[in-house]
C-alpha cells in the first residue's frame, strides 16, 4: 500500500495540476465515447492501451470480459450496460479480451476450477465459445485453440450484448455500434473483429477509414 499512496502523492502533485481544467469540467457530469468492457486482469489498463484520457471511457471490468445474456436478474453487469446504454448515450461498444487469459484457460479446462464454484459458473457464459472452438479446431495445437477460444469469447459476448433491451433498442435506431477486440499483452497489438472479412485484423487495417479522417481532422484544426 505505501507504493499506491506514494502515487496518490505524485498524481496530486504533479499530474493534477496540469490536468486541473479536465478535472473541473468532468466535475459537472461525464459524456463518455464508449462503454469498454474488459478483463479484469490486472495487465490490462485500458487508458495506456488506448491513450484515452479521464472521463472518455465508461469501463466495465470483470474475469473473462462476460456479459450474461440478459434475464429479469439484476446484476452489476446488466445494470451498467443499461446506465451507460441509455442514460448516457454512448455511441460505442468495445468488448476486448486479450492474450494470456486466466479465465479462458479455466473456461478450456472446468475440471481444474474444482473448489471455485462462483467462477465455474460465471465462466459458463464462455461455454459456447469453448463448443465452437471444440468443433471446428479439435486437432490444432493449444496455443493456436486458445487463441480462437479469445476471439470467439469475444463475438460470444457480443452476441449475449444485443439481448439486453437498451442495446438492442440503440442497434435498431443505428445510433450505436458494436466493437470486438483482442488486445496481445506481449506485443502491445490491438486486432479488431470485421465484420465484413468475417475475422480479426488489426485495428490499422479495421479503422484505416475512420483515423484518416481524423488525423485530416487534426490537421485543419492546426
Amino acid at each position: 500500500m505505501p507504493r499506491f499512496a506514494a502515487g496518490v502523492i505524485r498524481f496530486q502533485t504533479n499530474i493534477f495540476p496540469d490536468k486541473q481544467d479536465l478535472f473541473e469540467e468532468l466535475s459537472q457530469g461525464q459524456s463518455p465515447e464508449a462503454l469498454f468492457i474488459t478483463c479484469a486482469d490486472s495487465r490490462i489498463e485500458t487508458g495506456l492501451i488506448t491513450q484515452s484520457e479521464p472521463g472518455q471511457l465508461f469501463s466495465c471490468r470483470n474475469a473473462g470480459n462476460i456479459v450474461p445474456p440478459h434475464t429479469e436478474h439484476t446484476g452489476g453487469m446488466t445494470a451498467s450496460i443499461e446506465y451507460a446504454v441509455a442514460v448516457l448515450n454512448v455511441p460505442h461498444i468495445v468488448i476486448c479480451g486479450h492474450t494470456e487469459c486466466g479465465a479462458m484457460k479455466g473456461a478450456m479446462d472446468m475440471d481444474g476450477l474444482t473448489g471455485l464454484p462462483h467462477v465455474r459458473k460465471w465462466l459458463g457464459y464462455s461455454q459456447a465459445a469453448v463448443d465452437i472452438v471444440n468443433e471446428i479446431a479439435p486437432d490444432a495445437s493449444d496455443d493456436e485453440r486458445m487463441r480462437m477460444l479469445i476471439e470467439q469469447n469475444v463475438l460470444i459476448q457480443l452476441q449475449h450484448l444485443k439481448t439486453h433491451p437498451s442495446v438492442a433498442k440503440r442497434l435498431a435506431k443505428g445510433d450505436l455500434e458494436l466493437h470486438g477486440w483482442v488486445y496481445d499483452i506481449k506485443t502491445g497489438a490491438v486486432d479488431a473483429y470485421d465484420d465484413a472479412e468475417n475475422t480479426f485484423v488489426h485495428v490499422d487495417a479495421r479503422y484505416a477509414e475512420q483515423i484518416a479522417k481524423l488525423a485530416s481532422e487534426h490537421e485543419c484544426a492546426a
